[in-house]
């Protein structure tokens, strides 16, 4: 089983954020990091319903409470289970943003999640936490990736060329 939560403490009020969860996949997405990560997108707005993903990660919006939270059901192969991000109300002057992934991994991907796939899946729920702390008037910055994440991510986008695939793309860290 795969239990990984990540979370962020915003100086605004939930009501307040609640367009970081509206905002995601469209064009005025503020909480996403598709400038260092393959973007979200689907095959229409977001709402129940909609299929796509990031990457190679495929997923259906399997809830949507506008403002509050959305989930995610995996679709890909060898993964069954769900992502979200959700607000937790914290009162008139803080919320928290929170990301939840539960899922069953089988086949490979019970070796390939633990060694390649969670730290680069860290990696990019930290980046998209930084952008939501940035947009609700926090101070995050953009920080560099660890080594080990560089290096994940240069053998990722080279298998996928390899294979062919074009639905992954990563920004280049040395141009940051």
């Amino acid at each position: 089983m795969i239990c990984n939560v990540h979370q962020r403490s915003l100086a605004v009020p939930a009501a307040e954020a609640g367009f970081l969860i509206d905002g995601l996949a469209g064009p005025d997405d503020r909480l996403w990091p598709s400038d260092r990560w393959p973007a979200m997108r689907f095959d229409r707005p977001l709402g129940v319903g909609a299929r796509g993903g990031h990457g190679p990660i495929r997923y259906a919006v399997s809830a949507y409470v506008p403002g509050r939270r959305v989930q995610f059901t995996f679709t890909s192969p060898n993964i069954d289970g769900f992502h979200e991000f959700e607000l937790i109300d914290g009162g008139d002057r803080h919320c928290v943003l929170r990301h939840t992934l539960m899922a069953h991994a089988s086949g490979s991907l019970r070796i390939v999640f633990p060694l390649v796939v969670l730290p680069l899946h860290d990696a990019c729920l930290r980046d998209a936490l930084d952008r939501a702390e940035l947009a609700t008037g926090g101070p995050a910055a953009r920080r560099p990736h660890p080594a080990a994440v560089r290096v994940r991510r240069t053998l990722v986008g080279c298998i996928y060329s390899v294979s062919g695939c074009s639905g992954l793309v990563f920004v280049d860290e040395a141009a940051e």
